[in-house]
């Protein structure tokens, strides 16, 4: 079985057990911990696809098929990311400012791994929003949403959007 068959069989378990469970809890939004507290958003950013396009006129660039982006410890996959760099006029002329990443997205970052339709990571100032039948999984535990701002710098995560949730009970004796 393809390990994208396997992802999106994982994913729709995931979002039925989520769905099923009656200890579920519903909210509007609620903050987590993902990630670690102190990432460095400053670290180079790494971007591996099968194609790659250009646009000199409004300083973007696609990065299509099988996209890879790696920053420290971690790894963000896509189908497709656009590049938004800097300008001049900001005095970042040559950085990259935002990816914009769509078509089934991962995020992974140490042991959490996070899923969305689409995902907006601002570099400088450490955010990444997902937005669409978002799941986080941490462990054994699952939460899901409609969307879910992460903010590497200081390790939380807001979700927002018929917030559910599963955690494992710990073991009683």
């Amino acid at each position: 079985m393809g390990d994208m068959k396997m992802r999106v069989l994982t994913r729709f378990a995931m979002v039925l057990a989520v769905m099923a469970t009656g200890s579920a809890s519903f909210a509007q939004s609620t903050i987590v911990p993902f990630g670690q507290d102190g990432y460095d958003t400053s670290l180079p950013v790494e971007i591996v696809s099968d194609s790659f396009t250009v646009n000199q006129a409004n300083g973007t660039a696609e990065f299509a098929g099988n996209v890879v982006v790696g920053q420290g410890d971690m790894r963000l996959s896509a189908g497709k990311i656009q590049v938004e760099y800097g300008s001049a006029a900001d005095g970042a002329a040559g950085k990259i400012g935002r990816l914009i990443a769509s078509g089934g997205v991962t995020l992974v970052v140490g042991g959490q791994a996070a899923e969305a339709e689409t995902a907006i990571y601002s570099i400088k100032d450490g955010n990444i929003v997902l937005s669409g039948n978002v799941l986080i999984t941490q462990g054994e535990n699952a939460l899901a949403g409609q969307k879910i701002t992460i903010n590497l710098e200081d390790g939380s995560a807001r979700v927002e959007g018929r917030v559910k949730t599963i955690f494992k009970a710990g073991a009683t004796e």
